[in-house]
């Protein structure tokens, strides 16, 4: 994809080598995270380019909603987490694929992270729908109050869910 080649020929990064993955495992992200703030409009920049394009590479989509959190408080190892975009060099033609099929089902998958967040504990839940097959509606969002259990968590995230499929529906 073009877009991409020219984000990481504008940040320098063309004869990078290509990371495993969008961010990593058991990513411990927080307020605290590097020693020196990073110049604002530069992080800014480069997070709303790559929010757009998680539009097409849902891949990216849960490092970005991690990412944003810190727009205006970014930190040098926020902004290593943002570098890992190197990710997107192996696969740059990689995007999204709707497809036919003979059906117009429509199905619905949700999950939460319970007290995910380690700068204030709150989880966060999300859900995503297919129709006949194809992604058409991605949710995430940190919840407002600190959850008891897991199981709530799961529950608030199967809740959002299915009112947006019973909407849809």
């Amino acid at each position: 994809m073009k877009f991409i080649l020219d984000l990481l020929k504008e940040t320098g990064m063309l004869g990078c080598k290509p990371t495993s993955s969008s961010i990593e495992q058991n990513h411990k992200l927080g307020e605290d995270c590097g020693r020196s703030l990073v110049d604002a409009k530069k992080y800014q920049k480069l997070v709303g380019k790559l929010i757009y394009l998680s539009m097409t590479l849902p891949d990216i989509s849960y490092a970005m909603g991690v990412v944003t959190q810190f727009m205006y408080t970014s930190k040098s190892g926020h902004l290593d987490v943002v570098y890992q975009y190197k990710y997107l060099k192996s696969s740059p033609r990689q995007r999204l694929l709707y497809v036919r099929h003979n059906h117009l089902r429509i199905e619905g998958f949700a999950h939460a992270n319970w007290a995910g967040s380690i700068s204030d504990r709150r989880s966060t839940s999300g859900y995503c729908i297919f129709v006949g097959g194809n992604w058409v509606i991605r949710r995430s969002k940190k919840q407002p109050v600190v959850a008891r259990s897991c199981t709530e968590v799961e529950f608030k995230a199967m809740t959002h869910g299915v009112c947006e499929l019973i909407w849809l529906r």
